[in-house]
């Protein structure tokens, strides 16, 4: 790679400065030398060769503004905003005309939260700079930082007038059309960018992320095929281009773009999971478990690999296999709501009623608060015989669902198991009223109770009513 003029009297410069602080000879460098070298350090984090360079520079060029300017950012970087401040407004009285002063001013404001003064500043610095684009970039943040995304997408969308190539304004400027529920606005924007700036894949995997937001996934594999074509080793969109072809159903494509993102990089437990799926939805059992089994191999803490496994075999009805890993996903996070659902329907399965609603009480207990959940526990407690757990269940299960029909007639064939005729006929009138129907899960679910003269009396009047 060839090196330009300027890069090579740059590094040139740099080593200098090196060599000089290891033989601790003092060597001349003119003032601009001196500021790159000392950007270059607060660039790579190394604050105190950064004040090492500046110290020399300034003992050497005392008068210079440039490097004046160098240590108010320092300043600033250090938070000791009133020492820039005072050296800010000295330089303002010899050169009122320098932009850097006021942009260095409006970062001052900023760092204080006065952003609209900021923005006040960066304006009277867009009279006297030559650098258009880097102004109205910054007036861009300081209405991000306002909340103000209408004017912050119209000051990004200035600076991309002046630099077509700002990648982190155009990031922003999508951002913004994006928050402002603007997905169209910014279709037809990329696509005038893009007229302008056709080599910016950038910009056709932002206008692919668009387009696959508004469900138009053909459009969205075209524009990240661009992308792709631009940058073969663009992984963002190939894995895109994956999620557009498996929502078509192109399970084959999505594959070949999920492999494609594990040739570029460390294989990822997101595009081992997604082969997965696709390997499973076409039918090929083998590979999908391949998959799955890499996946949570590649991330333990992944959920949806030890689900995506569990499910795999519960689809199967090898419900031994299925329990088998989600014990094995409990062994690594016990308090996942997700594998303890999981670990109650298998046992629910193969009749181990027990373990079954040991897991269901688990998952409540870490958030499901799912109505499945509450009535799969309580079929289970009254199955037990655990009349009373399944009434407190159910009543705290009615804080969550205080209008559910479901809960109301459970109530009432428990308590009318547990022979509460006043609490049971309380609860089967406010069942009724809710879904008058419904009446057949007494049927279903307490055949006992429902074969009692009272009990049909009751229906048949309520009908009546």
């Amino acid at each position: 790679m060839q090196l330009s003029n300027e890069e090579e009297d740059y590094n040139l410069s740099l080593s200098k400065f090196e060599s000089m602080l290891k033989t601790n000879k003092v060597l001349f460098f003119d003032s601009e030398e001196f500021e790159e070298i000392i950007l270059h350090y607060l660039d790579m984090g190394k604050a105190a060769l950064a004040k090492k360079a500046l110290k020399l520079a300034l003992e050497q060029h005392p008068k210079s503004t440039g490097l004046k300017l160098v240590q108010v950012e320092m300043l600033v970087y250090d938070d000791k905003l009133e020492l820039a401040e005072k050296l800010l407004n000295e330089l303002y009285a010899i050169e009122p005309t320098n932009e850097e002063i006021y942009i260095q001013k409006a970062n001052i404001c900023s760092k204080r939260d006065q952003h609209e003064k900021a923005v006040e500043l960066l304006k009277i610095a867009l009279k006297y700079t030559d650098d258009y684009a880097d102004v109205y970039n910054l007036i861009g943040m300081e209405y991000l930082f306002m909340d103000n995304l209408e004017m912050a997408k119209e000051s990004f969308i200035k600076c991309l007038e002046e630099d077509l190539e700002d990648q982190s304004a155009l990031y922003n400027v999508v951002y913004c059309f994006e928050f402002l529920d603007q997905n169209q606005e910014a279709i037809t924007y990329l696509n005038k960018y893009i007229d302008k700036n056709p080599y910016s894949e950038i910009a056709w995997h932002q206008l692919g992320r668009l387009h696959y937001g508004v469900k138009e996934y053909e459009n969205a594999i075209r524009t990240f095929d661009y992308a792709t074509l631009i940058d073969d080793e663009f992984l963002g969109a190939f894995m895109e281009k994956a999620k557009a072809f498996e929502r078509l159903k192109k399970y084959d494509e999505a594959i070949e773009s999920y492999s494609r993102t594990i040739e570029l990089d460390d294989a990822t437990s997101y595009a081992l999971l997604r082969m997965g799926k696709c390997y499973e939805k076409l039918g090929n059992k083998a590979l999908a478990l391949k998959y799955f089994n890499q996946t949570v191999h590649e991330d333990p803490l992944l959920d949806k690999g030890w689900i995506a496994i569990t499910d795999f075999y519960v689809r199967q009805k090898n419900y031994q296999k299925a329990l088998f890993y989600v014990n094995k996903a409990l062994a690594i996070d016990n308090q996942n709501r997700l594998y303890w659902k999981r670990f109650a329907t298998i046992n629910k399965q193969m009749n181990f009623f027990e373990e079954a609603e040991f897991g269901y009480r688990k998952a409540v207990e870490f958030g499901d608060y799912g109505l499945d959940t509450w009535l799969f526990w309580v079929d289970i407690l009254q199955f037990l015989g655990e009349f009373e757990s399944a009434i407190q269940t159910l009543l705290q299960a009615s804080e969550y669902f205080p209008e559910e029909n479901e809960i109301e007639y459970r109530l009432a064939g428990l308590y009318f198991m547990l022979t509460d005729n006043t609490k049971a006929k309380f609860h089967l009138s406010n069942a009724l009223r809710l879904n008058f129907d419904n009446y057949i899960l007494l049927e279903d679910l307490f055949p006992v109770v429902w074969a009692k003269k009272m009990v049909q009396n009751y229906i048949a009047k309520h009908k009546k009513q």
